[in-house]
């Protein structure tokens, strides 16, 4: 494994998997360049040094070839970024004469890697009702094209850099198996190192005392991460329309909150694991419920272990949130994932924003502060406080992957 600072790019090529999977309007325009902006100083760093950078991402989940997912749309803006012109290849698999010509300081963008189903190694266009020995059979196909495909890819470039976090925990092509015919000349971007130097601050060597908010709506998509943060957080705070599983499994009243009731016994078993390890748990005891999923709901303050039926909680209440502060305050690492309430609803985004103030406050007195995952990123960037942290997270499911304690591919075929 090599350092993207001290690897010298003089007259090399480099294949860089970036994460360019941006959303497009109907006219085919970039609707948020966030993605492409991460990568820029990783592909800036290669040029300057000497190198030249072939680009290869995925846009979408094409089925084939299609005019929607062509990375020609982004090209333009891509150059404009990056200060050079891009040239553009519009097939990945023949851009051999494309990568031969390149000269130190050119790059080149090649079409969407999906395009191919080579890259997510899957087959496409088996019948619904194909037999189990076809399943097997077209399986086995496209993991022996998959093999031919990676090896092309390989051959454009002397190096290969990855800085896709967005798509590490993917055992793709380009996210994964091509590392291995660089065995001696592959590294993470400045997108990889920042994303997974931020993961280790929390679950390696986080300074104490460290607290994790998780919220969501669900106990069953979080119950990993949970499970896997009790080894290194004192404290957990959760809220959400998860909150109401554990009030139930507790014996409360939660009228028509959201509920997963095949997961009571999970959450009681749960509780009694903070407890044996040690680990604090901070439930939404005081919501704000409404008579209705609406923003214009009648609401009123309610415990959570006593909501009137017909009514269910959408946000986490003052009192809730009053306590949680005096335990954030006192944290010097603290890890973000999952709004506390229905934010994307004006009148039930208050605990939300509450957090999201809180966690900007404690950042610019000296606490770590990570927010992972897409509700509460969405949350933190729309309402302003993405550039008061110290870090927002675009990994999406890289991330989630990563706080259950799981090893991402694309990671380990950089690291090994």
């Amino acid at each position: 494994m090599q350092n993207i600072d001290t690897y010298d790019f003089k007259g090399k090529k480099a294949i860089v998997r970036v994460d360019f999977n941006v959303p497009l309007n109907d006219k085919f325009e970039i609707t948020d360049d966030t993605r492409i902006r991460a990568a820029i100083p990783t592909l800036k760093k290669i040029l300057a040094g000497g190198g030249s950078v072939i680009i290869m991402t995925h846009l979408g989940r094409p089925d084939g070839v299609s005019e929607k997912y062509s990375l020609k749309h982004i090209t333009a803006r891509v150059s404009q970024l990056l200060g050079a012109d891009v040239k553009f290849a519009p097939d990945c698999m023949e851009a051999s004469a494309y990568a031969s010509e390149l000269k130190p300081g050119e790059a080149l963008m090649l079409e969407n890697l999906r395009f191919y189903a080579e890259e997510e190694g899957k087959p496409r266009g088996l019948a619904a009702d194909a037999s189990e020995q076809d399943k097997k059979a077209a399986k086995a196909e496209i993991k022996e094209k998959q093999k031919a495909f990676v090896k092309k890819l390989a051959s454009y470039a002397d190096c290969y850099v990855n800085d896709a976090f967005g798509t590490a925990h993917r055992a793709h092509a380009s996210t994964a198996l091509i590392a291995e015919y660089f065995p001696n000349d592959k590294m993470f971007g400045y997108v990889m190192e920042k994303e997974l130097a931020a993961i280790d601050k929390v679950l390696k060597n986080p300074v104490k005392p460290t607290t994790a908010i998780i919220g969501g709506s669900k106990v069953s998509s979080k119950i990993s991460i949970i499970e896997n943060l009790f080894d290194t957080v004192d404290n957990m705070i959760i809220g959400g329309g998860m909150v109401f599983t554990f009030m139930k499994a507790k014996g409360g009243r939660i009228g028509s909150s959201l509920c997963e009731d095949d997961q009571l016994e999970l959450a009681r078993q749960t509780m009694k694991k903070a407890q044996e390890k040690g680990v604090r748990i901070y439930l939404s005891d005081w919501v704000v419920a409404a008579d209705k999923f609406a923003n214009d709901a009648n609401t009123r303050t309610c415990n959570a272990m006593d909501i009137p039926d017909g009514w269910m909680g959408l946000d986490t209440a003052e009192k809730s949130l009053a306590e949680w502060e005096e335990v954030l305050k006192n944290s010097k690492t603290v890890l973000w994932n999952g709004p506390v309430g229905v934010f994307e609803m004006p009148e039930f985004s208050k605990g939300t924003k509450y957090i999201a103030k809180i966690l900007a406050d404690i950042t610019s007195e000296g606490a770590f502060t990570l927010v992972g995952g897409g509700d509460s990123v969405a949350a933190v960037t729309q309402m302003g406080f993405a550039d008061r942290v110290s870090y927002v997270s675009t990994g999406g499911g890289a991330m989630l992957e990563a706080l259950e304690g799981k090893e991402l591919p694309g990671v380990k075929a950089i690291r090994g």
